[in-house]
């Protein structure tokens, strides 16, 4: 079986990371993999906003999980230390596929290099709250996007669990 098809089928959410930080050169093939996902009509329409500050890191961990309703103790990222955040332009039509395949681009390629990741919800209601309009302002990003997720990355801090088998009925072939 070729590489990408193993990695395809091993790739496994991390629910527990090391605080260690990915090295730099991981950190920025994963981010170039993002930037090759496909989009509608080439439009390109996600963004990706790499965060490594640990301070930034943490505050959009907090808001997190204020959304999920979390008890204060919950780190919604499980601990990684890197958070890429990808958000894509409202007005492309298509721009939640653009940035779900951006997400899906990103996990297999850190899953490719040996970095761990999982992909967080309720970035759309982090970047619709004041709170990441002010993130999005301080940050000189202009524009009308959408959340769409985080991804977490970092080193598993034990091994992650197996794949499920896959179900019944998963494919239809029509011949």
């Amino acid at each position: 079986m070729n590489e990408t098809l193993k990695v395809l089928e091993s790739r496994r959410s991390c629910r527990s990371f090391k605080p260690d930080m990915i090295k730099k050169e991981e950190l920025d093939a994963i981010i170039k993999a993002g930037t090759y996902a496909a989009t509608g009509m080439g439009r390109q329409s996600p963004i990706i906003i790499a965060v490594t500050n640990k301070e930034l890191r943490d505050a959009i961990s907090e808001e997190n999980r204020k959304i999920g309703g979390w008890a204060e103790d919950v780190d919604p990222f499980y601990g990684a230390p890197v958070i890429l955040i990808v958000l894509a332009d409202k007005s492309a039509p298509t721009h939640v596929y653009d940035g779900s395949l951006v997400m899906g681009n990103l996990m297999n390629a850190a899953a490719s290099l040996g970095v761990n990741s999982i992909w967080i919800h309720r970035a759309k209601e982090e970047f619709d709250s004041a709170f990441g309009k002010e993130l999005l302002k301080k940050l000189g990003i202009t524009g009308d996007y959408e959340g769409i997720g985080h991804c977490a990355l970092g080193y598993a801090d034990k091994p992650v669990s197996a794949p499920a088998p896959r179900k019944e009925n998963y494919v239809y072939y029509v011949e």
